[in-house]
């Protein structure tokens, strides 16, 4: 049975999403400046993962769904079809890897890329789903040549980026004691405690 989050904890929790969040709007301007492989970094991907991770899934649920509009509405960028269907694929990046890695008996690196893995091949489902909604909306074909494109091949540099990176910064934050790895104890080895 998972304890009720204290009101400091949805403080700290709140707080954190709000820096994930600046950082989902500033990290692009930081990958474009590469223009050959930028956009291929996937930078709003990282913070809304990390946040799922760190604060929970309704959180990193949240932030997925409003940072690619908002930075949108903020900087025109990314194009308004891209910035919904992306709205859609980075919430289900933040609330299924904050779920599933919540709910894990063992908090560690296997349920961490069990998490991400998951995560980042059911964001790019919902992501193709949406993209062919709203391509049908205005006409236009998606192939799955354009999903494959867009969802895997174009996206290796950044998959490959979150697949290091963010068990990296997870092992730096158990270390900080702020996102420890545990083990749920045992229903005996609780009542001896």
């Amino acid at each position: 049975m998972k304890k009720k989050k204290t009101t400091s904890q949805r403080i700290r929790d709140l707080v954190l999403a709000a820096m994930f969040m600046a950082l989902g709007l500033a990290l692009p301007f930081l990958t474009g400046q590469i223009p050959q492989i930028g956009g291929m970094l996937l930078p709003m991907h990282l913070p809304v993962l990390l946040c799922g991770l760190v604060c929970g899934w309704q959180y990193g649920l949240i932030v997925g769904f409003i940072l690619p509009l908002l930075r949108m509405s903020l900087f025109g960028m990314p194009p308004l079809i891209t910035a919904v269907a992306m709205a859609f694929e980075l919430a289900a990046y933040g609330g299924i890897a904050g779920f599933l890695y919540n709910r894990s008996k063992w908090q560690c690196l296997i349920s961490l890329y069990r998490s991400l893995i998951i995560a980042m091949v059911g964001g790019r489902v919902i992501w193709g789903a949406v993209r062919v909604m709203l391509t049908g909306v205005a006409g236009e074909a998606f192939t799955w040549q354009l999903f494959m494109a867009g969802a895997f091949l174009n996206a290796i540099p950044g998959i490959i980026l979150q697949l290091v990176f963010i068990p990296a910064l997870m092992v730096a934050l158990n270390r900080t004691g702020m996102v420890p790895f545990h083990r749920e104890k045992p229903a005996a080895q609780a009542a001896e405690s």
